[in-house]
């Protein structure tokens, strides 16, 4: 494929001098020795929560879909918030639980590439919707909370809110769709995803949109303008928060995700370094599919054109399964 170069004002390469064949070679790093038990402990501890999931009606102002802000429980008793999208004028045969990015979200999104489907937007805990004033929602600190302890990290607790306990609540408000539920994320919903899917089998298919937490020995190198800047700066004072951090690498968790998953990583981000992004993609321990985007994090020319054909793509992707 043809690379777009782009003229930047970064005080660093956002492709950190990767071609598409060295960053398809990436792999994953070496992991601890109790990680699955670190997972697969935290996993089941979150199938415990009693979710008591609630929900309100609000006018969505769309004609095809109804429009819910809802409420349920995750690790801690932490009271997690997001929306809940239903088709309107169609049966629902199964569900979908949608990660954000850093930057939170101020509603659902209506590009919904699968039909007859529920589709659930959680807040994780300090973002958005979740936001507490025990946790910053300023990417650089969040990413920081409680990164002294593997058992502390508030990234654990994002996973169980973005993905097990969100699949819990929504099987519990939509029976119709537990049967069949499927996880889309960006950047860190995209890492998020990488972390939580290896656990929870109710996830049939995913799709991970330029993710991150990808091989944090290779992010600790590669300068940003995203969170993983915060963790760099961090580690320079404390370079013993690498142990730490190899239990949350979506990389090495990804080796364990055996479903079908769709992966849009880019040529050039200056937040999300590509190398990490693809150590996930090429990590992956079942089907993948690749779209490859000339970049992540930033816009150009190409932008619209780009998202229209990743949307298309999807649409195919999901419908196979």
């Amino acid at each position: 494929m043809s690379v777009i170069q782009f003229h930047h004002s970064f005080p660093f390469d956002p492709r950190y001098g990767y071609d598409l064949d060295r960053l398809l070679e990436v792999s994953a790093p070496e992991e601890p020795d109790d990680f699955v038990a670190f997972w697969r402990n935290l996993y089941a501890t979150a199938r415990q929560v009693d979710v008591q999931p609630a929900l309100y009606e609000v006018d969505s102002r769309q004609d095809a879909w109804r429009l819910f802000d809802v409420e349920f429980f995750s690790l801690d008793r932490f009271r997690v918030r997001g929306w809940l999208v239903l088709p309107r004028h169609e049966p629902v045969e199964r569900g979908a639980v949608i990660g954000h990015g850093y930057g939170g979200r101020d509603g659902p999104d209506w590009d919904i590439p699968i039909g007859r489907s529920a589709w659930l937007f959680p807040c994780a805990r300090g973002l958005s919707r979740s936001a507490t004033p025990a946790i910053s929602a300023d990417p650089n600190k969040h990413v920081l909370h409680g990164i002294q302890n593997r058992h502390a990290y508030l990234l654990g607790r994002c996973v169980a809110d973005s993905l097990w306990c969100a699949a819990t609540a929504l099987g519990e408000l939509v029976p119709a769709a537990a049967g069949h539920l499927d996880y889309l994320g960006i950047s860190f919903g995209g890492g998020m995803g990488a972390l939580g899917l290896a656990w929870d089998e109710r996830f049939k298919r995913a799709h991970l949109n330029v993710p991150s937490f990808g091989n944090h020995p290779l992010r600790l190198q590669c300068p940003c303008v995203g969170s993983g800047e915060a963790v760099r700066g961090y580690h320079r004072r404390h370079a013993d928060v690498l142990e730490v951090l190899r239990y949350y690498d979506g990389a090495a968790a990804a080796r364990r995700v055996h479903i079908p998953v769709h992966v849009a990583a880019a040529l050039f981000d200056p937040a999300v370094p590509p190398p990490g992004q693809y150590s996930i993609h090429n990590a992956l321990g079942g089907p993948k599919q690749l779209f490859v985007l000339q970049s992540g994090h930033f816009d150009h020319a190409g932008t619209g054109a780009e998202n229209q054909a990743l949307r298309q793509e999807l649409r195919t992707f999901f419908r196979q399964g």
